[in-house]
């Protein structure tokens, strides 16, 4: 591979007090009081923090003053991977982290939710530990305790926020999927972690429309017998369902549980298999969200931090740890671009948003409008503090941003703000390379790697390279790399996701080049996942509901990520039965099953018919050399021929490269 150099030019310069007025900045102060120890700059504080990784995550304990009934006797007490062992011996609850919420009263405004589905509300931080309180009483009374898993179908509003602390109070486990998602991802997903209890909504608004999820809901609750009771909530229609039912009047107590203790499970999938459920645990996400969000999100108690997220991707999970550094979270639920484009730049205003998270193509779309939301202020909606906006940062994730979106961010929305590009993962729920307050923003470029998060570029021979193209890996444990995969008892499939390739090395399926000074530029997945506006989904499901059609032998799916559209381009390809043509009727039934059975987001843009599906040796399918193929690549680069049972399958994707290429000139 050859190399790509991080280059671009300085964008925002960070303010000349930042050592002393960021989180970042105080935090090496304390280091410099507390430790003994002085960072000449943010380099040197990284290569110090991944380097004594005891002394690093020691002290992010510390400052933050992390709670436990039982102290750590280490903190590393084994540095394997994968099997790291954190901070043994440690007892401590997130959800109890959470809501100290530091520097907040009980009547400060603590989560602020709007929603295409009903009126806006805002939670003070004393209604928020109430609610807390009364459903975790409710769960206790249903027998839910340590150990437990509860699932909710529903989707970024405070019930799911409030469900998910109260069940992590208990040292239960949580599970989340948006609505959004057909009964087959659901039961595909919780099948394997058998819930007890189920939460779910009626259904949902997204935009205009009004969609119903109760035979969804129905559908989940006969395929998985480990549901005892579902608790809906009325969310499309405010008179149904029972969830102000799931209460009760027990003291709000926190069960202190061990370091790896698991506190939720995600979803990743990858080209095989049913999707991966990832378990994270308590103290592996508060130590990392803490650093993060404070550190390097530079958030505190006097924001409002919003990130545009389902419940079904791990940005939400990140999202609302906000409480734990005093911050305040912003939820929206439902159609981004309705009415238009300017929707939540609407909200930045309404709600006083000072952190705005999105997602690349968001960006590039809002640039392909014409938008210029720094230049107007927005009319107000729900009583808001309207106003110019108050942005002092953006970030974006999710998929590269370009340096044009960088440059339209800075024309388009304001000069005076950070723009934060990160990169991370479901698997670490967390970004691993990103941004710091003390450094500038470069067009096109990610500022560093994150603070504990030893991240490198291997050339196929496992050799670290600098300014290369090269496999994105993690070379030294974080605490929160999952604490495994469900059902997984020997450690195989947890191996297998990330360890085979690197042996002792997290191989994590990026593109990335890594300058000298850290800075770095990733230029796309090394293995394929699909996300089309936040509803991640793996291409083993999609599969499932094609090649269900009679009519399917094979099929292979592409997302190409497109910088001004925010759903990129899916392309579908089939291999149909000796006799089948594909015609109009038969594209209509391949849409309609991927619709119903997965989600609106990943119905194709455009379904061809191929001859055969490239395949390795070992028969994996190959979407990612078919996906560089459509983007230009040529064969020779985009695939070892050697190693496929068909190389002469790719031509006809060649082929169709060269006529979109073509038609676009």
């Amino acid at each position: 591979m050859t190399g790509t150099e991080v280059a671009g030019r300085v964008l925002w310069e960070p303010p000349a007090d930042a050592r002393e007025t960021s989180r970042m900045g105080h935090y090496m102060s304390w280091l410099e009081r507390e430790r003994g120890l002085k960072f000449a700059d943010y380099q040197a504080l990284w290569q110090w923090s991944v380097t004594d990784l005891d002394a690093f995550w020691r002290s992010i304990w510390d400052y933050f003053d992390v709670m436990a009934q039982d102290e750590p006797t280490a903190v590393l007490a084994d540095a394997s991977m994968p099997g790291a062992v954190w901070f043994p011996g440690a007892t401590l609850n997130y959800a109890e982290h959470v809501l100290r919420m530091p520097g907040r009263r009980d009547d400060d405004p603590i989560v602020l939710a709007y929603s295409q589905s009903r009126e806006p509300i805002t939670v003070t931080a004393g209604q928020l530990r109430e609610q807390v309180r009364r459903v975790r009483s409710g769960l206790k009374a249903r027998g839910i305790g340590r150990g437990d898993r509860v699932a909710a179908y529903a989707p970024n509003i405070p019930e799911t926020y409030v469900l998910m602390l109260a069940t992590a109070s208990l040292g239960a486990t949580f599970s989340s999927c948006a609505p959004e998602f057909g009964a087959r991802s659901v039961i595909d997903r919780w099948s394997q972690i058998e819930p007890k209890l189920l939460v779910a909504v009626d259904g949902y608004r997204y935009g205009d429309k009004a969609i119903s999820r109760r035979d969804e809901v129905a559908a989940i609750q006969d395929a998985i017998p480990s549901i005892e009771e579902v608790v809906t909530i009325g969310y499309l229609d405010g008179a149904a369902g029972n969830w102000s039912d799931l209460t009760g009047d027990d003291p709000l107590e926190f069960t202190r549980v061990p370091f790896a203790h698991p506190l939720y499970v995600l979803y990743s999938s990858g080209t095989t298999g049913l999707p991966k459920p990832i378990v994270h645990g308590h103290g592996g996400i508060l130590l990392e969200h803490l650093k993060m969000l404070a550190l390097h999100h530079d958030l505190g108690p006097g924001d409002r931090f919003f990130w545009f997220t389902t419940t079904g991707w791990m940005m939400w999970n990140f999202l609302v740890s906000g409480p734990a550094v005093g911050a305040a979270i912003v939820l929206f639920d439902g159609n981004p671009g309705y009415p238009d484009m300017s929707n939540l730049w609407d909200l930045v205003d309404e709600a006083g948003i000072t952190y705005f998270g999105t997602s690349a193509p968001f960006l590039m779309a809002c640039r392909k409008a014409g938008l210029t939301p720094g230049k107007q202020v927005f009319p107000l909606k729900g009583g808001g503090r309207g106003g110019r906006m108050e942005l002092k940062a953006i970030g974006s994730t999710g998929a590269p941003l370009p340096p044009e979106g960088f440059d339209w961010v800075y024309a388009a929305v304001g000069k005076d703000l950070q723009l934060q590009s990160l990169s991370g993962g479901t698997d670490v729920c967390t970004g691993f390379v990103g941004s710091a307050p003390l450094l500038p923003v470069i067009e096109g470029v990610i500022a560093c790697r994150c603070l504990g998060s030893k991240v490198e570029a291997y050339d196929p021979a496992g050799n670290s390279v600098i300014d290369e193209l090269g496999e994105l890996v993690i070379t030294a444990p974080m605490p929160s790399m999952p604490v495994g995969f469900w059902n997984d008892p020997d450690g195989k499939r947890y191996r297998e996701a990330y360890f085979d390739v690197f042996p002792g090395v997290w191989r994590h399926g990026d593109w990335i080049t890594i300058d000298a000074a850290g800075r770095s530029v990733i230029t796309g997945r090394s293995d394929a996942t699909l996300n089309r506006g936040g509803v991640r989904l793996g291409t083993s499901e999609f599969y499932s509901v094609v090649e269900g059609l009679p009519e399917v032998l094979d099929s292979v799916v592409v997302h190409l990520e497109q910088g001004d559209d925010p759903n990129g381009e899916l392309l579908l390809f089939v291999v149909l039965a000796e006799g089948v043509e594909l015609d109009d009727v038969l594209r209509a039934r391949l849409k309609g099953e991927l619709r119903g059975s997965l989600s609106p987001r990943h119905v194709p843009d455009e379904i061809h018919q191929v001859r055969a599906v490239p395949r390795t040796l070992s028969a994996k399918k190959l979407e990612v050399p078919v996906k560089r193929i459509l983007t230009g690549t040529p064969v020779e680069s985009a695939a070892a021929k050697g190693a496929l049972a068909n190389p002469e399958s790719l031509a006809a994707f060649e082929e169709l490269a060269r006529e979109r290429a073509a038609h676009r000139r």
